[in-house]
């Protein structure tokens, strides 16, 4: 609602209240995903380095560790097979690994005091954490964008529509997001930013290599199985090879019956919302007690 009050020198001036709700939290939430795209622009080193680990990652797990892992149902080396089994473990883990950024910038900002700067301004609480993934979401694209080329390069191909490779991708940026609220929360709890990187880490490496992602999981222990195949990591890894049209019929879908491997896509998205809604509540409530 428009009210009208008088200035000092009698005349009528019209105000508008801020929009509240849903409509202010968006839109604060947009300026700060913009705040926090031009500091990456403004610092491109940061976007550089987040490009050269994942195509590492690639060259190495291809050309260092592709002739020994076998894929079922491929003769022993081949590097063709190993290259659509691998770049859907890859791509996952790419979307991942950003959530160690999300945490440090986070921290930087809360060591630096600009968290309590934007607690100071007239916005949306949640909005400083929406703006924060959602410009790590941005850039995690672009990332991805970079990697499918070069993964194209080495020889990897999809053998689906381009609705369902979208889809795919689609799938893992939804799982970099919801991870990037884990990230948020990290940063959130730790001193430092170093403290944030290492946090957003050390539990990533386990969470990724006890999947599906870089060898099937028939060769594993059995009680890890288990563990690899109701890992989100690995049903978004299923989704996405699914989609992009990356499996075998060699390759059991599930080795121990469980329910996310058997029904991948689905899987990925109730685990990434899942993920998002807690992660973001404990996030937002943690931001609140932190800055106040």
């Amino acid at each position: 609602m428009t009210t009208v009050t008088e200035a000092a020198g009698g005349a009528p001036v019209r105000t508008v209240p801020p929009r509240g709700g849903i409509g202010r939290s968006v839109r604060d939430s947009l300026v700060v995903a913009q705040r926090n795209l031009i500091r990456m622009l403004r610092i491109p080193e940061v976007v550089i380095f987040g490009l050269i680990q994942p195509i590492m990652f690639v060259v190495l797990f291809t050309y260092v560790f592709g002739g020994s892992i076998n894929v079922p149902g491929a003769p022993a080396g081949d590097a063709q097979a190993y290259h659509e089994f691998l770049m859907a473990g890859i791509f996952a883990q790419t979307v991942t690994f950003a959530t160690a950024g999300a945490g440090a910038g986070i921290a930087d900002d809360m060591h630096k005091g600009l968290i309590d700067r934007f607690r100071s301004l007239p916005m949306s609480r949640g909005a400083v954490l929406t703006g924060r993934t959602l410009a790590d979401l941005v850039q995690t694209a672009l990332t991805l964008v970079v990697l499918a080329v070069v993964a194209l390069l080495i020889g990897w191909r999809t053998h689906e529509n381009i609705a369902e490779v979208l889809a795919g991708f689609a799938l893992l940026l939804l799982l970099g997001y919801a991870f990037s609220w884990i990230g948020a929360l990290i940063g959130l709890t730790v001193r430092t930013p170093e403290a944030a990187t290492s946090g957003g880490l050390i539990w990533l490496f386990p969470l990724t290599f006890i999947s599906n992602a870089f060898v099937p999981v028939n060769g594993m222990p059995m009680f890890l199985q288990h563990v690899a195949e109701w890992n989100p990591f690995s049903a978004t890894v299923a989704a996405a090879r699914l989609l992009f049209g990356n499996t075998s019929d060699a390759v059991p879908k599930s080795v121990t019956g469980a329910w996310p491997m058997d029904h991948p896509v689905l899987a990925s998205v109730i685990w990434s919302v899942l993920i998002i809604a807690v992660f973001r509540a404990l996030a937002v409530r943690k931001y609140r007690s932190a800055t106040a």
